[in-house]
């Protein structure tokens, strides 16, 4: 199995994607990519930052999965 198609690695990509990145986590990514660390190379940086839960900021309250009510404008009762 290649190391770009790994378990790990898509539940890290749907994390980013889901939640802000911490900011040490961007400082690190950003300088690694500026100097030119391969794909295999990130890959393995982005999941040992999630290993060490320093990859993304996660909430226990938004891990719901259930739809919430944002807005309740426009709701009137019909007699």
């Amino acid at each position: 199995m290649p190391l770009l198609d790994t378990a790990e690695l898509a539940k890290a990509v749907q994390e980013i994607y889901r939640y802000p990145l911490r900011q040490t986590a961007v400082d690190v990514l950003n300088r690694q990519l500026r100097s030119g660390i391969s794909d295999e190379e990130l890959a393995e940086m982005v999941q040992s930052l999630r290993q060490d839960n320093a990859l993304c900021v996660i909430h226990e309250q938004e891990q719901t999965e259930e739809p919430q009510i944002i807005c309740s404008m426009g709701l009137a009762q019909c007699q």
